[in-house]
């Protein structure tokens, strides 16, 4: 339980502190016989807040909780 819970805080911190990621994506625009037509797109994901914060303290929540001893 601990180390997910320490896996969960580490990926909220980097959540938060990236606010998410870019890539390319390349597209077949047309295709004329041996003749091809590319674009590339970049694309963007956001990472929400929430999801960044909520990831950090269910993390805390489980690496406290598993720290306990029956």
């Amino acid at each position: 339980m601990r180390i997910v819970g320490i896996i969960l805080v580490l990926a909220g911190v980097v959540a938060l502190a990236t606010g998410g990621f870019s890539y390319t994506q390349d597209k077949t625009v047309a295709k004329l016989g041996p003749l091809e037509l590319n674009s590339k797109e970049t694309r963007t994901v956001n990472f929400p807040l929430w999801g960044g914060v909520g990831a950090i303290v269910a993390g805390v929540a489980l690496v406290v909780l598993g720290g306990r001893k029956r």
